[in-house]
């Protein structure tokens, strides 16, 4: 009888002397490294040589050729980040030490987006092995995520601004011909273009805080943008600004061309006068260039322009001296950034696509790390009212070289969907006031006692810890200004957050006194924790408006002392209550539950541990032989005793808690957690959801329970009564969002597998039923692991031909799929040693399965087939166990739940064909010229006078012909497969001018390796 293991394929990597002798010629000759350096980065390398071996076909296509040169750069990359060097050896910097990142890709040929989309892998296997070399705080200095966030911002600025340049000034050469008297226009455009970026860059190196986050650098691209139009010769211009309705703004002196621009792309003008400030002090303190008032002199460029409050550059862009301005720039940028070895940011504009790999980023997200957000708003376990969708912007559509009208704006992008964002935070929360409402005060005066005091001074330090303030007075000159300009940038952030938080709090107040039926709130408006979670998701929210590349997730939560827990309890209350919240950051709110349901609440120090050791008493053994408990939350004034707050509120003797664990031990770390989330940044804040279904999913038909029951003491009986605790009603609650995502998931693999209702409803059983009696299995791990395994399970007990390296394949595929989830599974020490491994925590899912998944479910099979299932339980290989029954207290295993219908919707399973409503406003975004003939659009045709009917059979016609339409499909190459739902999705981003594919490798078919 077959047995039920899956196998486990032994990758034998090649000869080690060989594989040496390619990383010292690499290091040698391809990086030109002197010896010091050579030996450091070998004895690297043999330390981690032996996990390359074992892990060849966990990176990239499974090759080993493949895999070396991914190893190579993750090495030398690592000992770029972590080598310690004296004084004198940083201010030699990068000439000391001969390479930076793209010199490493440049010779290993890796593209950036596909080395940051497996450097994870790589962080997770040689972790241990980088602590013994460059100790514990290797992580934070190897500034991975943030030389990652980075990148993604600058995908998206340099997109972006390309793009509006492009539709600013000619675009090719036969425009430029037409233009008299012009000699070498194609390379001048060219030098423009690049003359702005290097400017940005300028902004982004000198006069902008050390956050450098996405609104604030596009408010620097767009001041980059009326630079360009004030001085470059009108020639070159692809609109005139007296007939072009974008510059809308116009006084009896012209256009306002500032207001008008702020108005393309929703950017604030008093924001973007200061920069334009800044820019201009750049251009005369860097380029020498002698500032002129606009008003005070006459040239063309300057025509019908309102020029007050304008500065103007004489010579500025002249053919003649762009390029010196260029060379200047240059070095400049040159002298920046070589005591630093960071990413060469020039890149974005010198068109190197073969290192950019820009095409494996899908869609506008810039999806360095594969982890696509596909369906965020179905798969989201929070639910709230639907409110009305950020304002859209349609691409302006352009005729004889005029830009089409305002109202039609340009499509959404990530930069105009972080501006869209910043403009609802600056208009509708910067003017409330920066106390509480008189509402709010009535409802914290109303307690035993008056809180505000309380309420207030917690609000004070918690921001503080957040968006801490530089007061370092020894640092002169340069340093001096960027410790100033980066306490204005988080004294701005901390007050739009304490808004924020102020109206939430009020409207959660209101809601809680309609369902408790009385107005005193004393033990939610005292709890602690409840506050710091409020505080935090303020933050969050805030953070994810600007989209810094530095201060990126679980920041808040490491710096408020909370847990992913703790902050899971707030989300789907916060997205309630907040009817004016932008559907960008719902849908973040929305994705970043599902990132903490996922894994993040069963890591190692969450509070969940604390509420589960309560509600499910057979579970403590191994809760406290695992060290799984969250360690006591540190008090409100070690935190301020910790960041020197003395923020001068009201001094308060104390802060009532209701709570048996805040911390009354002085400590001010935040709750220990293995970190391993090396996730995608930003992808989550611009994921795909339905153009016209915007709703999140509720994860639990539950009824609706005072807020104040899910932040009270676990042992508490729960106020709304049935007997039980706090903590049983709050796991009760969690456990059943983990389900409804694993439901989703689950429903999405049965859809790419093309598997029967049957084997999807079999999973399911499988999961929950592991889920409420074998809880342990997901300490420590992803969800999806488990989700994994019983896929194999059940295929196997139905005699189903899938294997698990069919089901893996497919699982990459999926758009929260990231390569650590089947390389990297936990398991504690114990359970390695009695499999004869030694100091290893992290195996690869087969050896999971084999090893620690199937000895604790084989009783649970029993059960199945008494159920009705065709389960073969003589499959099931012996294996000891010594938990067989449900434990107290297990929730009962539901049916499948039912989800609301995907969109696009996949209608085929054999075919590419998706249905999705489509918003009128949405047309032009998706059907552009090249494109419109293979759209359909139910209630308007795409051609006049004809009907959808009509549509829909000359699509038909076209991709079952075999004539090739203008070669822009081939759907005779045998090459091209079914594209993956996440493109599909992803194509609404098309127009942003990234490709859809995931990687930089041709289109696979979606059928599973044999």
């Amino acid at each position: 009888m077959e047995d039920m293991k899956p196998s486990v394929t032994t990758l034998n990597c090649a000869d080690g002397d060989d594989i040496d002798a390619r990383f010292t010629t690499l290091c040698k000759n391809g990086l030109s490294l002197d010896e010091k350096t050579c030996m450091e980065a070998m004895k690297l390398f043999k330390e981690t040589k032996h996990l390359l071996s074992s892990n060849i076909s966990a990176f990239g296509s499974g090759m080993l050729e493949e895999a070396e040169r991914f190893w190579f750069s993750f090495v030398l990359y690592s000992l770029k980040q972590l080598s310690e060097k004296s004084g004198e050896n940083v201010q030699q910097g990068s000439e000391e030490s001969g390479f930076t990142l793209c010199q490493i890709l440049r010779a290993t040929k890796i593209n950036i987006s596909d080395f940051f989309k497996e450097l994870p892998q790589f962080v997770v296997k040689a972790g241990p092995v980088l602590s013994n070399m460059y100790g514990e705080d290797w992580e934070s200095r190897l500034e991975a995520k943030k030389m990652q966030a980075n990148f993604v911002l600058l995908s998206h600025l340099s997109k972006s601004y390309k793009r509006a340049f492009w539709e600013l000034f000619l675009t090719s050469d036969a425009d430029i011909d037409k233009q008299q008297n012009v000699t070498s226009a194609p390379d001048y455009v060219q030098e423009c273009h690049r003359f702005g970026w290097l400017l940005l860059l300028a902004l982004r190196v000198h006069a902008f805080s050390s956050f450098r986050d996405l609104v604030t650098c596009a408010n620097g691209f767009v001041s980059v943008l009326a630079i360009l139009i004030i001085h470059v010769p009108v020639r070159f211009r692809n609109f005139k600004i007296s007939d072009s309705p974008r510059f809308v703004k116009k006084g009896d002196k012209g256009v306002d061309l500032l207001a008008s621009i702020c108005n393309m792309y929703d950017a604030s003008e008093d924001d973007l006068r200061k920069t334009m400030g800044m820019t201009n002090k750049l251009i005369e303190d860097i380029l020498k260039k002698k500032p002129c008032l606009a008003s005070e002199y006459k040239t063309e460029t300057l025509e019908n322009i309102d020029t007050d409050g304008l500065i103007y550059f004489e010579g500025l862009m002249e053919e003649q001296s762009i390029a010196s301005s260029l060379n200047i720039l240059e070095k400049d940028y040159d002298d920046a950034i070589c005591n630093k070895g960071d990413l060469d940011e020039r890149v974005f504009v010198n068109e190197e696509d073969s290192l950019l790999g820009l095409g494996s980023l899908p869609g506008g997200a810039v999806n360095v790390a594969g982890f696509k957000r596909k369906f965020d708003s179905i798969a989201s376990p929070s639910k709230t009212i639907s409110s009305p969708p950020s304002p859209h912007c349609s691409p302006a559509s352009h005729a004889n070289g005029v830009c089409g009208p305002t109202s039609a704006k340009m499509a959404a992008t990530p930069v105009r969907t972080a501006m869209t964002t910043a403009k609802w935070l600056r208009t509708v929360i910067c003017s409330l006031p920066s106390k509480p409402s008189a509402e709010l005060q009535h409802f914290l005066s109303s307690c035993d006692k008056d809180v505000t005091n309380d309420v207030l001074r917690r609000a004070h330090i918690i921001l503080e810890a957040i968006f801490p303030s530089n007061n370092d007075r020894s640092v002169t000159g340069g340093l001096q200004s960027a410790n100033l300009m980066d306490n204005i940038w988080m004294e701005q952030r901390r007050l739009e957050a304490l808004k924020l938080y102020f109206r939430v709090l009020e409207a959660m107040c209101t809601a809680e006194v309609q369902i408790l039926h009385a107005p005193n709130l004393t033990s939610l408006l005292t709890n602690e924790r409840f506050h710091r979670c409020m505080l935090a998701c303020s933050a969050e929210l805030v953070l994810a408006t600007h989209k810094t590349a530095t201060m990126l997730f679980p920041t808040v939560l490491d710096r408020t002392g909370i847990t992913a827990f703790d902050l899971s309890k707030v989300i789907e209350s916060f997205i309630r209550h907040e009817e004016s919240l932008p559907r960008e950051l719902r849908r973040h709110l929305n994705s970043l539950e599902e990132r903490l349901l996922e894994s993040m609440v069963w890591e190692k120090g969450s509070s969940m541990y604390n509420s589960l050791i309560v509600a499910r008493p057979a579970l403590s053994d191994e809760i406290n032989r695992l060290g799984l408990l969250a360690e006591p939350m540190p008090s409100l004034d070690a935190i301020a005793m910790h960041i020197n707050f003395s923020g001068g509120m009201p001094t308060v003797i104390s802060v009532q808690k209701h709570e048996t664990s805040s911390g009354q031990n002085g400590d001010v770390r935040s709750p220990k957690r293995l970190c391993t989330d090396y996730r995608s940044v930003l992808v989550e804040r611009n994921s795909f959801a339905s153009p016209v279904k915007d709703r999140l999913l509720a994860f639990s038909n539950l009824k609706k329970a005072p807020l104040q029951s899910a932040f009270a003491s676990p042992t508490r009986p729960n106020p709304g009564g049935g007997g039980e605790t706090c903590a049983e009603t709050g796991i009760n609650i969690f456990f059943s969002k983990i389900n409804k995502l694993a439901a989703v998931r689950i429903n999405g693999m049965v859809e790419r597998l093309q598997l029967s209702q049957q084997i999807r409803e079999s999973v399911y059983y499988q999961f929950q039923q592991i889920l409420s009696q074998r809880t342990y299995l997901f300490f420590n791990r992803h969800i999806d692991q488990i989700i994994l395994c019983c896929f194999y399970l059940v295929a196997k007990i139905s005699q189903l031909r899938l294997t698990f390296r069919e089901i893996i394949c497919n699982y990459r595929k999926q758009p929260q799929c990231k390569p650590e989830v089947f390389c990297s599974v936990f398991v504690d020490p114990s359970s390695a040693r009695r499999n004869g491994r030694t100091r290893q925590d992290r195996i690869d899912i087969i050896a999971f399965y084999n090893e620690i998944f199937i000895p604790a479910v084989k009783p649970l099979l029993v059960e199945t087939s008494s159920a009705g299932t065709n389960t073969r339980t003589s499959q099931v290989p012996e294996a000891k166990n010594t938990n067989d029954g449900p434990l107290p207290g297990s929730p009962k295993v539901a049916p499948f739940p039912s989800l609301p219908d995907m969109s696009p919707k996949k209608v085929s399973a054999a075919h590419n064909v998706y249905v999705s409503p489509l918003r009128t406003s949405k047309m032009d975004a998706l059907i552009s010229h090249s494109s419109r003939s293979y759209y359909a659009c139910v209630g308007e045709s795409t051609r006049a006078f004809q009907s959808p009917s009509k549509d829909l059979t000359a699509i038909n016609n076209h991709l079952n012909g075999t004539r090739k339409i203008r070669g822009a499909l081939n759907f005779d190459d045998l090459d091209v497969g079914l594209v993956s739902d996440s493109m599909v999705a992803n194509s609404l981003y098309l127009q942003n001018g990234s490709c859809a594919s995931s990687s930089g490798a041709p289109l696979k078919s979606e059928q599973p390796e044999s």
